[in-house]
């Protein structure tokens, strides 16, 4: 083994495990369990067209080499990005922490107390800042947070008020947004009233407005009176604002907001050239449940202590599916975790610091441009200035020459300051100005600064008033709390992760290493594309890179989620459709299967929905599917449908699927959650799709970070390209390019180059091992259960994909035991639960992917086989049916420690069932948690100092 290949470092087993494997499943080689396992109709007929794989030190200097074309100007561009201080403390313990980045989604509760806890600090800062009653867990971005809360409105109106479908938007809002209000309005039906909240007439039409606070030109409103007039219409009132400017300036929720949302972006979170950032959604506690994302919630676990969990509809869009307001899938978790750290770390007391800085330095530059004879547009800002009656031409050769960015417009000029701005920064602006002007260029010095007046009211009421904001503030302190946090968290530090569809794989520190880099890090979305030829190079190479793997022409990487890229693909779909003058095409056809998301971003591009069905087997109903296209063949406009199926097999009959689609009209659209499974084998373009969304955060690397970020990249056929997502600022996508799915150009830009390294380091050779080896382990553990769990669906040849569904409903019937009792009692073991219940009830399914270790599978096996022996005592009647260690599970150190030990079966069986799991025991920090207290008795924040006391 050539141990210099990454491949080899990716794969998880070894040669001689191969070929051990091999043996249990009884495949003579690994191309012959291929063959066994694939339809031949839809194979490769070459090998992936991509270079051999870099090792590790050879693409570090590739990526040096790219990062060195990216020019590092000062921008003051603002429009919702701002340089930042990332401090050190979270930098090294939380955004490179392998334990923090590698966690999942935190559905098992019981074993993600730590990130629980972090999210709650999110949600209890925002409540604090915005002034409202209750917070999310974070959205993707500002702008399609602003999209929610115009649909969320929307869905609030009374029954009485189906006319009121008009949406006031004010023109002072970012224009990413506005463009995101555009994209998402027009699929169901309303209409956008975009102009000055000043001079508007509201009517009986409006259900709702939206207000940027500071506004995009930097000065601060008082919107007061427009909302008084507004709330006499039935208006609800959404407001985006600048989270480090809600210090300072009174909060949205003391002045009649009934929605606050914006990014934290400044909270520590670099730029990235647009993300990812953690956006925040805030509303009044009325307006709860219909809410979108994640809300994190206090309850009680069986032994009656305090214990976190996901509350109320944080999984909606699987239980309503076509019914669903929201399809968001995937967070900002990650990010969410940082920003909730840069409060923790800095307490109110230092982030009034820092605001009273950005600010006092906003006005001092203003004090000074004013005597070199500029004029200020607004006396009341916060940290954005606007010039008027500038001479942009001259300034704009000028900053160049000294490296600098301003933003640009018809009306004049704006200068947005941030946390890293100091004097010498301030000193370069003017002497830009200054020379534009022939004067003298003045010198500011620290004292004017600190000594300026402040341009705006300060606000009266209290921030982060809560024992987490005021306790952690030495590094030594902070250090410590994070590590604590760290330790109550299963990640892939600890042990495989077997959740099907969701695919937690290796996620290799050298992808992750440049993205603090300076030059990947800290540049501004919108900045001259010339300034950003770095980042221009990597994107044109992964997508040149993914079009060979997927078959297609083209890819947008605007969509910064899975479920954002659903909806991104769909929107291209319906465009192409009226290109050709068949804007009537608006049916979904959606397999019974499906993943949750793929209806709800079918109805929220205005699609009717057509369930197909499946097969006693799992697979699509072919008579079925022909029947309904053959029906709505004038009016089809897609199939939605995943592949290998969410089932984990290879469909026989999927070319004769997407040729029923294409012969009525329509288009296929592939969820692209199971890509894992096809890289380097078969592909979208080769199955005959014509749009998928890749889940770069499963099958190409990009961790997780207990709960996002995420990112969904479409790729399309060749027709299809000119309908690519465009964006208001940079140039990006199709001719006719759909109204932008998200804030930034390119997305998540910043973590593109994750995937971009995994595919330079595995090389198109490892690539296509990786899958084979995903599908090697697959079988290995579906054969090594086999007499002990059923596999519900598999192949022709009895192979199943990279994932397989196990059967658990006799389970229940005969002992009583649920999915979810073997998901707690897997955490005694010290593994994190496969996916329960989905896409079947009563079942687990299970993906090992290709990164772990014989040694690894074969310990998660042997946990597996002891609780299916546990289950058998339940039904031989050696155990009882409630009073027992799965029901019971997960054990506490505290409960196995106790002195009043009384249940029936020993302190060693509970905490030690295997030899092996005292090597590395992972102790769970709470007891079986009480979902249903939870809900009824909803905390969503930190408990003030005050109680405490």
């Amino acid at each position: 083994m050539n141990t210099d290949q990454f491949v080899n470092r990716h794969n998880g087993p070894s040669d001689k495990d191969v070929q051990d494997m091999l043996k249990a499943i009884d495949a003579s080689s690994l191309d012959a369990l291929i063959d066994q396992t694939i339809p031949a109709a839809i194979r490769l007929k070459s090998p992936l067209n991509l270079p051999e794989g870099l090792s590790e030190h050879a693409y570090l200097q590739h990526l040096r080499g790219i990062a060195a074309k990216n020019k590092l100007y000062k921008s003051y561009i603002g429009l919702g990005y701002y340089d930042t201080i990332l401090p050190p403390v979270i930098q090294r313990n939380v955004l490179e922490n392998p334990g923090w980045y590698t966690a999942y989604t935190p559905y098992q509760a019981e074993i993600a107390q730590g990130r629980l806890e972090a999210l709650l600090n999110f949600q209890t800062m925002i409540v604090d800042l915005t002034g409202m009653e209750i917070a999310n867990a974070s959205l993707l971005d500002e702008a399609t947070a602003a999209a929610e809360a115009m649909t969320m409105m929307h869905g609030l109106r009374s029954r009485d008020a189906a006319g009121k479908n008009s949406f006031f938007v004010s023109h002072e809002c970012f224009p990413q947004t506005i463009e995101l209000l555009k994209t998402r309005a027009k699929p169901l039906g309303i209409e956008l009233v975009i102009g000055d909240f000043k001079t508007v007439t509201l009517n009986d039409k409006l259900y709702g407005a939206l207000l940027q606070y500071p506004a995009a030109n930097g000065v601060v409103h008082d919107y007061s009176e427009f909302v008084g007039r507004a709330k006499e219409h039935g208006m609800t009132i959404a407001v985006a604002a600048d989270i480090l400017s809600l210090v300072l300036l009174t909060p949205p929720g003391e002045w009649g907001a009934d929605i606050v949302l914006g990014s934290t972006q400044r909270f520590g979170v670099p730029m990235g050239y647009g993300g990812p950032h953690a956006a925040f959604f805030a509303c009044r506690d009325a307006y709860k449940r219909s809410m979108p994302g994640r809300i994190i919630g206090v309850s009680v676990d069986a032994d009656g202590n305090p214990a976190l969990r996901m509350a109320l509809q944080t999984r909606e869009q699987h239980i309503r599916r076509e019914k669903a307001t929201s399809n968001i899938c995937t967070a900002q978790a990650l990010l969410a975790i940082m920003a909730s750290m840069y409060a923790v770390y800095h307490g109110p007391q230092g982030l009034r610091g820092i605001a009273r800085r950005v600010h006092l330095s906003a006005v001092a530059l203003a004090n000074e441009l004013k005597k070199l004879g500029y004029q200020i547009a607004h006396d009341t800002f916060f940290d954005t200035l606007k010039l008027t009656h500038t001479d942009n031409v001259k300034i704009h050769a000028l900053a160049e020459a000294a490296e600098i960015n301003f933003r640009y417009s018809g009306e004049g000029l704006g200068i947005a300051l941030d946390q890293t701005t100091s004097i010498n920064d301030l000193n370069a602006i003017l002497a830009v100005f200054a020379q534009a002007a022939g004067k003298a260029t003045p010198r500011l010095s620290e004292s004017q600064v600190t000594a300026s007046a402040m341009h705006l009211t300060v606000r009266k009421s209290a921030i982060l008033n809560h024992a987490v904001f005021n306790s952690y503030h030495s590094e030594t302190l902070m250090m410590r709390y994070i590590k604590r946090l760290e330790n109550k968290d299963l990640s892939l530090t600890h042990s495989m992760i077997a959740l099907g569809s969701c695919t937690m794989k290796l996620n290799a520190a050298s992808e992750l290493l440049a993205l603090t880099w300076p030059e990947f890090a800290s540049l501004h979305p919108f900045v001259p594309v010339e300034q950003a030829t770095g980042y221009q190079e990597l994107i044109a190479g992964l997508d040149a890179a993914l079009c060979e793997i997927t078959g297609f022409a083209q890819m947008s990487f605007q969509p910064n989620s899975g479920a954002s890229g659903e909806y991104a693909g769909l929107l291209v779909i319906q465009a192409y459709h009226r290109s050709r003058g068949e804007g009537q095409r608006n049916v979904a056809l959606i397999p019974s299967s499906a993943h949750g998301t793929n209806p709800a971003s079918a109805a929220m591009c205005g699609l009717s929905i057509v369930v197909v069905k499946c097969d006693q087997n799992g697979n699509i109903d072919v008579a079925d599917l022909r029947e309904k296209a053959e029906l709505h063949k004038n009016d089809l406009s897609c199939l939605m449908v995943t592949y290998p199926s969410t089932h984990g097999v290879y469909e026989e009959s999927i070319i004769e699927i997407t040729s029923i689609i294409h012969a009525n009209g329509g288009q296929v659209y592939m969820d692209g959650a199971n890509m894992n499974a096809q890289v380097g084998l078969t592909s979208p373009g080769n199955i005959g799709a014509d749009v998928c969304h890749l889940n770069l955060h499963k099958t190409f690397a990009i961790p997780h970070g207990g709960g996002g970020p995420g990112v969904g990249p479409i790729g399309v056929a060749e027709h299809l390209t000119p309908f690519l997502p465009s964006h208001p600022l940079v140039k990006t996508g199709g001719e006719q390019g759909i109204h932008a799915v998200s804030a930034a150009p390119f997305g998540s830009a910043l973590i593109l180059m994750i995937s971009y390294g995994y595919i330079k380091m595995m090389g198109g050779a490892g690539l296509t091992q990786a899958t084979r080896m995903a599908i090697l382990n697959a079988n290995y553990i579906k054969e090594s259960l086999k007499n002990h769990y059923s596999t519900l669906y598999q192949g022709t040849n009895g192979r199943c994909a990279h994932e397989m569904i196990l059967q658990c409903i006799d389970f229940k019937r005969e002992a009583g035991i649920e999915v979810a009792d073997i998901a707690k009692r897997l955490m005694d073991f010290g593994f994190h639960a496969p996916t329960t219940s989905f896409p079947v009830v009563d079942t687990l399914m299970v993906e090992p992917t290709e990164s772990e270790s014989k040694d690894e599978l074969d310990r998660f096996c042997e946990a597996m086989i002891a609780i299916r022996g546990e289950i058998d005592e339940i039904i031989a009647g050696r155990a009882d049916k409630k009073n027992n260690v799965i029901k019971h599970a997960p054990h506490t150190a505290k409960a196995v420690v106790s002195s009043n030990w009384d249940r029936p079966y020993s302190r060693e069986q509970a905490a030690y069932p295997l030899p092996w799991v005292r090597e590395n025991k992972f102790w769970p920090s709470v007891a079986k948690i009480d979902n249903v207290y939870g809900d009824k008795n909803l905390v969503c924040a930190c408990p003030p100092i005050e109680s405490y006391l």
